[in-house]
């Protein structure tokens, strides 16, 4: 009588890449496939655009920059907006200061968010703009 409802999942992108705890970079950093996170970025994270990516933020990471992937799994400390095109997973230890977008989201109980919670029309896939003289850093609109 009653369809059970599939609980959202994520694409399983191979982490191909790994920062380690110990590891602190300055700049933006632009991944493909799975990138798994215990380090600090102060940057922009973003997933090559047109692909499945995966970002897997461990609760020893930290980024000081814009997000922007397709699926995003983050247990660690985020200041900046977080841009999925597909999947949002907020594990017990997440902390995110600025305002989410997603298609399908899951909150843990004790995870935070200091910002707007967002859900995106699965038509409408977000563009990073590039550079511009006056102001180096990309914006994702």
């Amino acid at each position: 009588m009653f369809k059970k409802k599939k609980a959202p999942t994520i694409q399983h992108a191979k982490l191909a890449t790994l920062i380690a705890h110990d590891v602190r970079i300055t700049g933006d950093l632009e991944f493909s496939e799975g990138l798994r996170m215990d380090g600090y970025v102060l940057g922009n994270v973003i997933g090559k655009a047109g692909t499945q990516t995966l970002l897997v933020l461990s609760d020893r990471g930290s980024i000081e920059g814009n997000v922007h992937g397709y699926d995003v799994v983050v247990n660690g400390k985020i200041v900046g907006d977080v841009i999925a095109d597909h999947f949002v997973e907020l594990q017990p230890n997440a902390h995110v200061t600025g305002n989410i977008h997603y298609q399908q989201l899951r909150m843990d109980c004790g995870a935070s968010v200091d910002g707007k919670l967002t859900r995106r029309d699965p038509a409408l896939a977000p563009t990073v703009i590039g550079r511009d003289a006056a102001d180096p850093e990309p914006h994702m609109v």
